[in-house]
Protein backbone atom coordinates (compact mmCIF):
# COMPACT_ATOMS: atom_id res chain seq x y z
CA UNK A 1 0.00 0.00 0.00
CA UNK A 2 2.82 2.40 0.89
CA UNK A 3 4.63 1.47 -2.32
CA UNK A 4 1.49 2.27 -4.34
CA UNK A 5 1.25 5.66 -2.65
CA UNK A 6 4.92 6.32 -3.36
CA UNK A 7 4.53 5.36 -7.01
CA UNK A 8 1.63 7.76 -7.40
CA UNK A 9 3.68 10.72 -6.12
CA UNK A 10 4.41 13.18 -8.98
CA UNK A 11 8.04 13.62 -7.89
CA UNK A 12 8.80 9.89 -7.73
CA UNK A 13 9.75 9.42 -11.38
CA UNK A 14 11.98 12.56 -11.65
CA UNK A 15 13.77 11.72 -8.38
CA UNK A 16 14.30 8.11 -9.48
CA UNK A 17 15.69 9.32 -12.79
CA UNK A 18 17.97 11.73 -10.95
CA UNK A 19 19.26 8.97 -8.68
CA UNK A 20 20.15 6.94 -11.76
CA UNK A 21 21.51 9.84 -13.84
CA UNK A 22 23.98 11.20 -11.24
CA UNK A 23 25.91 7.93 -10.67
CA UNK A 24 26.00 7.33 -14.42
CA UNK A 25 27.41 10.80 -14.98
CA UNK A 26 30.06 10.23 -12.29
CA UNK A 27 30.95 6.90 -13.88
CA UNK A 28 31.30 8.55 -17.29
CA UNK A 29 33.47 11.25 -15.66
CA UNK A 30 35.77 8.69 -14.05
CA UNK A 31 36.17 6.37 -17.03
CA UNK A 32 36.19 9.12 -19.64
CA UNK A 33 38.71 11.15 -17.66
CA UNK A 34 41.09 8.21 -17.31
CA UNK A 35 40.89 7.40 -21.02
CA UNK A 36 41.36 11.01 -22.14
CA UNK A 37 44.30 11.63 -19.80
CA UNK A 38 46.00 8.46 -21.01
CA UNK A 39 45.48 9.40 -24.66
CA UNK A 40 46.73 12.96 -24.02
CA UNK A 41 49.86 11.91 -22.14
CA UNK A 42 52.17 12.53 -25.18
CA UNK A 43 50.71 16.05 -25.44
CA UNK A 44 51.78 17.97 -22.30
CA UNK A 45 49.55 21.01 -22.82
CA UNK A 46 46.37 18.97 -23.37
CA UNK A 47 47.26 16.58 -20.54
CA UNK A 48 47.79 19.48 -18.10
CA UNK A 49 44.46 20.99 -19.12
CA UNK A 50 42.63 17.68 -18.57
CA UNK A 51 44.18 17.33 -15.13
CA UNK A 52 43.12 20.89 -14.25
CA UNK A 53 39.48 20.42 -15.31
CA UNK A 54 39.09 17.12 -13.49
CA UNK A 55 37.54 18.70 -10.37
CA UNK A 56 35.01 21.00 -12.06
CA UNK A 57 34.05 18.27 -14.57
CA UNK A 58 33.00 16.14 -11.59
CA UNK A 59 30.25 18.71 -10.99
CA UNK A 60 29.47 19.68 -14.59
CA UNK A 61 28.51 16.21 -15.84
CA UNK A 62 26.07 15.40 -12.99
CA UNK A 63 24.52 18.86 -13.28
CA UNK A 64 24.01 18.35 -17.03
CA UNK A 65 22.37 14.99 -16.33
CA UNK A 66 20.12 16.54 -13.67
CA UNK A 67 19.17 19.39 -15.99
CA UNK A 68 18.09 16.86 -18.62
CA UNK A 69 16.00 15.06 -16.01
CA UNK A 70 14.30 18.25 -14.82
CA UNK A 71 13.63 19.37 -18.38
CA UNK A 72 11.95 16.04 -19.11
CA UNK A 73 9.72 16.38 -16.04
CA UNK A 74 6.15 17.69 -16.52
CA UNK A 75 5.85 21.45 -16.58
CA UNK A 76 2.90 21.38 -14.15
CA UNK A 77 5.00 19.62 -11.50
CA UNK A 78 5.11 21.67 -8.32
CA UNK A 79 8.38 23.60 -7.75
CA UNK A 80 9.84 22.24 -11.01
CA UNK A 81 10.49 25.77 -12.33
CA UNK A 82 12.51 26.68 -9.24
CA UNK A 83 14.46 23.43 -9.38
CA UNK A 84 15.26 23.98 -13.05
CA UNK A 85 16.38 27.55 -12.33
CA UNK A 86 18.59 26.53 -9.40
CA UNK A 87 20.13 23.67 -11.37
CA UNK A 88 20.73 26.04 -14.28
CA UNK A 89 22.53 28.54 -12.04
CA UNK A 90 24.73 25.81 -10.59
CA UNK A 91 25.44 24.50 -14.09
CA UNK A 92 26.48 27.95 -15.36
CA UNK A 93 28.76 28.42 -12.33
CA UNK A 94 30.31 24.97 -12.82
CA UNK A 95 30.85 25.50 -16.55
CA UNK A 96 32.46 28.90 -15.84
CA UNK A 97 34.73 27.25 -13.29
CA UNK A 98 35.61 24.52 -15.79
CA UNK A 99 36.39 27.05 -18.53
CA UNK A 100 38.65 29.11 -16.23
CA UNK A 101 40.46 25.97 -15.09
CA UNK A 102 40.88 24.92 -18.72
CA UNK A 103 42.50 28.26 -19.56
CA UNK A 104 44.80 27.99 -16.56
CA UNK A 105 45.65 24.40 -17.50
CA UNK A 106 46.62 25.42 -21.02
CA UNK A 107 48.75 28.23 -19.58
CA UNK A 108 50.50 25.87 -17.15
CA UNK A 109 51.15 23.38 -19.95
CA UNK A 110 52.69 26.06 -22.17
CA UNK A 111 54.87 27.32 -19.31
CA UNK A 112 56.02 23.77 -18.51
CA UNK A 113 57.34 23.48 -22.07
CA UNK A 114 59.32 26.73 -21.68
CA UNK A 115 61.13 26.73 -18.30
CA UNK A 116 62.53 30.15 -17.43
CA UNK A 117 65.02 29.05 -14.75
CA UNK A 118 67.80 28.56 -17.30
CA UNK A 119 70.77 30.74 -18.28
CA UNK A 120 69.42 31.88 -21.66
CA UNK A 121 65.76 32.44 -20.80
CA UNK A 122 64.84 35.28 -23.16
CA UNK A 123 62.37 33.21 -25.21
CA UNK A 124 60.99 31.57 -22.05
CA UNK A 125 60.36 34.96 -20.42
CA UNK A 126 58.60 36.15 -23.55
CA UNK A 127 56.30 33.12 -23.47
CA UNK A 128 55.81 33.50 -19.71
CA UNK A 129 54.69 37.10 -20.01
CA UNK A 130 52.32 36.48 -22.91
CA UNK A 131 50.82 33.37 -21.33
CA UNK A 132 50.20 34.91 -17.92
CA UNK A 133 48.69 38.14 -19.18
CA UNK A 134 46.49 36.46 -21.79
CA UNK A 135 45.33 33.69 -19.44
CA UNK A 136 44.38 36.19 -16.73
CA UNK A 137 42.57 38.35 -19.25
CA UNK A 138 40.67 35.33 -20.59
CA UNK A 139 39.81 34.18 -17.07
CA UNK A 140 38.45 37.62 -16.22
CA UNK A 141 36.32 37.67 -19.38
CA UNK A 142 34.97 34.18 -18.63
CA UNK A 143 34.14 35.15 -15.05
CA UNK A 144 32.27 38.26 -16.19
CA UNK A 145 30.45 36.27 -18.88
CA UNK A 146 29.43 33.59 -16.38
CA UNK A 147 28.13 36.17 -13.90
CA UNK A 148 26.22 37.92 -16.69
CA UNK A 149 24.59 34.66 -17.82
CA UNK A 150 23.54 33.90 -14.25
CA UNK A 151 21.99 37.36 -13.87
CA UNK A 152 20.15 37.03 -17.18
CA UNK A 153 18.27 34.02 -15.83
CA UNK A 154 16.42 36.33 -13.43
CA UNK A 155 13.51 38.24 -15.02
CA UNK A 156 14.06 41.16 -12.65
CA UNK A 157 17.67 41.51 -13.69
CA UNK A 158 16.65 41.61 -17.36
CA UNK A 159 14.22 44.41 -16.59
CA UNK A 160 16.89 46.33 -14.72
CA UNK A 161 19.22 45.87 -17.65
CA UNK A 162 16.58 47.13 -20.08
CA UNK A 163 15.97 50.17 -17.87
CA UNK A 164 19.65 50.94 -17.71
CA UNK A 165 19.95 50.66 -21.47
CA UNK A 166 16.98 52.98 -21.90
CA UNK A 167 18.63 55.63 -19.72
CA UNK A 168 22.15 55.04 -20.96
CA UNK A 169 22.80 58.69 -21.83
CA UNK A 170 24.20 60.15 -18.63
CA UNK A 171 24.83 56.82 -16.95
CA UNK A 172 26.91 55.65 -19.89
CA UNK A 173 29.11 58.74 -19.73
CA UNK A 174 29.60 58.42 -15.98
CA UNK A 175 30.32 54.70 -16.25
CA UNK A 176 32.74 55.30 -19.09
CA UNK A 177 34.68 57.89 -17.08
CA UNK A 178 34.69 55.68 -14.01
CA UNK A 179 35.82 52.62 -15.96
CA UNK A 180 38.47 54.45 -17.97
CA UNK A 181 41.40 53.28 -15.77
CA UNK A 182 40.10 49.71 -15.87
CA UNK A 183 39.78 49.60 -19.65
CA UNK A 184 43.05 51.49 -20.04
CA UNK A 185 44.88 48.86 -18.02
CA UNK A 186 43.05 46.05 -19.84
CA UNK A 187 44.12 47.38 -23.23
CA UNK A 188 47.63 48.06 -21.90
CA UNK A 189 47.79 44.46 -20.68
CA UNK A 190 46.96 43.15 -24.14
CA UNK A 191 49.56 45.47 -25.69
CA UNK A 192 52.20 44.29 -23.21
CA UNK A 193 51.32 40.65 -23.90
CA UNK A 194 51.57 41.09 -27.67
CA UNK A 195 54.26 43.77 -28.16
CA UNK A 196 56.16 42.90 -24.94
CA UNK A 197 57.96 46.10 -24.00
CA UNK A 198 58.51 44.33 -20.67
CA UNK A 199 58.63 40.68 -19.61
CA UNK A 200 58.84 38.75 -16.38
CA UNK A 201 62.38 39.05 -14.89
CA UNK A 202 63.33 41.97 -17.16
CA UNK A 203 65.72 44.50 -15.61
CA UNK A 204 64.20 47.98 -15.71
CA UNK A 205 65.07 51.49 -14.59
CA UNK A 206 61.78 53.21 -13.74
CA UNK A 207 61.30 56.46 -11.84
CA UNK A 208 65.01 56.44 -11.06
CA UNK A 209 64.81 52.96 -9.50
CA UNK A 210 66.67 49.83 -10.70
CA UNK A 211 64.85 46.52 -10.34
CA UNK A 212 63.45 43.36 -11.92
CA UNK A 213 59.90 42.69 -13.09
CA UNK A 214 58.60 40.29 -10.45
CA UNK A 215 54.93 40.04 -11.45
CA UNK A 216 52.57 41.28 -14.17
CA UNK A 217 48.90 41.19 -13.17
CA UNK A 218 45.81 42.32 -15.03
CA UNK A 219 46.09 45.85 -13.63
CA UNK A 220 49.62 46.53 -12.36
CA UNK A 221 53.27 45.53 -12.54
CA UNK A 222 55.38 44.67 -9.48
CA UNK A 223 59.00 45.80 -9.78
CA UNK A 224 61.40 44.32 -7.24
CA UNK A 225 63.97 47.01 -6.43
CA UNK A 226 67.59 46.01 -5.79
CA UNK A 227 67.18 46.54 -2.02
CA UNK A 228 64.06 44.29 -1.90
CA UNK A 229 61.54 47.13 -1.98
CA UNK A 230 58.58 46.75 -4.34
CA UNK A 231 57.55 49.44 -6.82
CA UNK A 232 53.92 49.05 -7.96
CA UNK A 233 53.04 50.65 -11.29
CA UNK A 234 49.85 50.47 -13.39
CA UNK A 235 50.07 48.66 -16.71
CA UNK A 236 49.24 51.85 -18.58
CA UNK A 237 52.48 53.41 -17.25
CA UNK A 238 54.58 51.19 -19.53
CA UNK A 239 52.55 52.22 -22.57
CA UNK A 240 52.43 55.96 -21.89
CA UNK A 241 55.81 56.81 -20.31
CA UNK A 242 59.45 56.13 -21.18
CA UNK A 243 61.58 53.72 -19.15
CA UNK A 244 64.82 51.77 -19.52
CA UNK A 245 64.78 48.04 -20.25
CA UNK A 246 68.25 46.57 -19.85
CA UNK A 247 67.23 43.08 -21.02
CA UNK A 248 64.94 43.91 -23.96
CA UNK A 249 66.79 41.83 -26.55
CA UNK A 250 69.65 40.37 -24.52
CA UNK A 251 70.83 40.24 -20.92
CA UNK A 252 74.41 41.15 -21.93
CA UNK A 253 75.51 44.62 -20.87
CA UNK A 254 78.44 46.98 -21.38
CA UNK A 255 79.54 48.44 -18.05
CA UNK A 256 81.45 51.69 -17.65
CA UNK A 257 83.80 52.87 -14.89
CA UNK A 258 85.04 56.45 -14.57
CA UNK A 259 88.08 57.49 -12.55
CA UNK A 260 90.00 60.77 -12.36
CA UNK A 261 93.76 61.16 -12.29
CA UNK A 262 96.41 63.84 -12.47
CA UNK A 263 97.89 64.72 -15.87
CA UNK A 264 101.16 63.12 -14.83
CA UNK A 265 99.59 59.65 -14.58
CA UNK A 266 101.00 57.35 -17.33
CA UNK A 267 98.31 55.44 -19.20
CA UNK A 268 100.24 52.32 -20.24
CA UNK A 269 100.46 50.89 -16.70
CA UNK A 270 96.78 51.65 -16.20
CA UNK A 271 95.87 49.75 -19.37
CA UNK A 272 97.94 46.79 -18.28
CA UNK A 273 96.34 46.79 -14.85
CA UNK A 274 92.83 47.03 -16.35
CA UNK A 275 93.59 44.02 -18.56
CA UNK A 276 94.81 42.05 -15.55
CA UNK A 277 91.80 42.99 -13.39
CA UNK A 278 89.16 42.38 -16.06
CA UNK A 279 90.52 39.06 -17.29
CA UNK A 280 90.84 37.72 -13.76
CA UNK A 281 87.28 38.75 -12.81
CA UNK A 282 84.75 35.87 -12.97
CA UNK A 283 82.00 38.30 -14.04
CA UNK A 284 83.79 39.21 -17.32
CA UNK A 285 82.25 37.39 -20.31
CA UNK A 286 85.30 37.82 -22.57
CA UNK A 287 83.64 40.00 -25.21
CA UNK A 288 85.24 43.43 -24.88
CA UNK A 289 87.12 45.87 -22.64
CA UNK A 290 89.19 49.02 -23.13
CA UNK A 291 90.51 52.16 -21.41
CA UNK A 292 90.23 55.67 -22.88
CA UNK A 293 90.70 59.23 -21.69
CA UNK A 294 87.27 60.69 -22.38
CA UNK A 295 87.54 64.19 -20.90
CA UNK A 296 89.96 66.65 -19.36
CA UNK A 297 89.44 69.59 -17.02
CA UNK A 298 91.83 72.23 -15.73
CA UNK A 299 92.78 69.90 -12.84
CA UNK A 300 92.31 66.23 -13.86
CA UNK A 301 91.73 63.93 -16.78
CA UNK A 302 88.71 61.61 -16.90
CA UNK A 303 89.55 57.97 -17.61
CA UNK A 304 86.80 55.61 -18.75
CA UNK A 305 86.98 51.82 -18.64
CA UNK A 306 84.46 49.72 -20.59
CA UNK A 307 83.92 46.03 -19.87
CA UNK A 308 81.20 43.52 -20.72
CA UNK A 309 79.26 41.01 -18.63
CA UNK A 310 76.53 38.45 -19.24
CA UNK A 311 73.88 40.15 -17.07
CA UNK A 312 73.15 43.41 -15.31
CA UNK A 313 73.99 42.09 -11.85
CA UNK A 314 77.32 40.71 -13.08
CA UNK A 315 78.03 43.98 -14.88
CA UNK A 316 77.50 45.89 -11.62
CA UNK A 317 79.87 43.59 -9.72
CA UNK A 318 82.45 43.80 -12.51
CA UNK A 319 82.35 47.60 -12.46
CA UNK A 320 82.89 47.62 -8.71
CA UNK A 321 85.82 45.19 -9.06
CA UNK A 322 87.50 47.32 -11.75
CA UNK A 323 86.95 50.54 -9.83
CA UNK A 324 88.35 49.14 -6.58
CA UNK A 325 91.31 47.55 -8.38
CA UNK A 326 92.33 50.75 -10.18
CA UNK A 327 92.05 52.86 -7.05
CA UNK A 328 94.17 50.35 -5.12
CA UNK A 329 96.72 50.25 -7.96
CA UNK A 330 97.07 54.05 -8.09
CA UNK A 331 97.29 54.36 -4.30
CA UNK A 332 100.02 51.70 -4.23
CA UNK A 333 102.07 52.52 -7.34
CA UNK A 334 101.32 56.13 -8.29
CA UNK A 335 100.02 57.98 -5.23
CA UNK A 336 101.62 61.21 -6.48
CA UNK A 337 99.24 61.21 -9.47
CA UNK A 338 96.00 60.98 -7.54
CA UNK A 339 93.72 64.00 -8.04
CA UNK A 340 94.84 66.94 -5.91
CA UNK A 341 94.25 70.66 -5.72
CA UNK A 342 97.32 72.80 -6.58
CA UNK A 343 97.71 76.37 -5.39
CA UNK A 344 100.13 78.29 -7.62
CA UNK A 345 101.63 81.62 -6.44
CA UNK A 346 104.80 83.53 -5.60
CA UNK A 347 107.11 81.75 -3.21
CA UNK A 348 106.96 83.29 0.28
CA UNK A 349 110.27 84.68 1.64
CA UNK A 350 111.98 82.33 4.01
CA UNK A 351 112.12 83.42 7.63
CA UNK A 352 115.62 84.24 8.89
CA UNK A 353 117.03 81.52 11.02
CA UNK A 354 118.79 82.34 14.24
CA UNK A 355 122.26 81.09 14.90
CA UNK A 356 122.22 77.54 15.98
CA UNK A 357 118.76 76.94 14.44
CA UNK A 358 117.95 73.26 13.98
CA UNK A 359 118.66 71.76 10.58
CA UNK A 360 115.40 69.79 10.64
CA UNK A 361 112.12 71.54 11.44
CA UNK A 362 110.26 70.23 14.37
CA UNK A 363 113.38 69.24 16.34
CA UNK A 364 114.25 71.30 19.47
CA UNK A 365 117.22 73.62 19.25
CA UNK A 366 120.27 72.53 21.13
CA UNK A 367 120.74 74.16 24.47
Amino acid sequence: MNLDILLTQPWFAPCLAALIAVPLALLVHRIGGMVLRRLARPMPVLHTMLVKIQAPARFVLPLIALQMVWQAAPDDLRFIAGVRHLNGLLLIAAVTWLAIRAVNGIADGVLAKHPHDVADNLQARRVLTQTRVLSRTAATILLVAGASLMLMTFPGARQVGASLLASAGVIGIVAGLAAKPVFSNLIAGLQIALAQPIRIDDVLVVEGEWGRVEEITGTFVVLRIWDDRRLILPLSYFIEKPFQNWTRSSSQLLGSVFIYADYGMPLAPLRAEVERIVKSAPEFDGRFFNLRVTDASERTMQIRVLCTAASSSQAFDLRCTVREGLIDFMQREYPQHLPRLRIEGEAAPAAPEAAGAPAVRGEPAPA
